[in-house]
């Protein structure tokens, strides 16, 4: 059971990647912001996650749909590299350096922000 959570967690969080691909790509952005987004979003939901299994809020099998399947698959850290690996061998640099830092500062505070609206579900009362 577990394998088929991280299997049908990784899918959708795929599609959902993808489908941020898809809505940025008439614009032909040299930046990449898809990838951007992607990562942001789910370090967002990993962190409220995180929360949540700090306050043994959720099954095992919930964890691993969307901790392990959902974020694995909706973040890439190879597409990622390869695209600031790209930025770089085309000359690109300011945008290659920018990924990095933005990609590093956006999702370790978008870890934090995920991390406080899970605290923020459950109030201690």
């Amino acid at each position: 059971m577990n394998y088929l959570a991280v299997f049908i967690g990784g899918g959708l969080g795929s599609i959902c990647r993808y489908g941020i691909a898809k809505l940025l790509a008439p614009w032909q952005f040299t930046f990449p912001y898809a990838t951007l987004i992607a990562n942001i979003l789910s370090c967002i939901v990993l962190g409220i996650f995180v929360a949540l299994v700090a306050k043994n809020a959720i099954h095992d099998t919930i964890r691993l749909l969307i901790m392990v399947g959902f974020c694995g698959g909706f973040s890439t850290f190879s597409t990622f590299t390869n695209e600031t690996f790209r930025l770089f061998e085309t000359g690109n640099l300011l945008y290659g350096f920018t990924n990095v830092f933005l990609s590093l500062i956006l999702c370790v505070f978008s870890i934090y922000l995920g991390v406080i609206l899970g605290n923020s579900i459950f109030l201690e009362k």
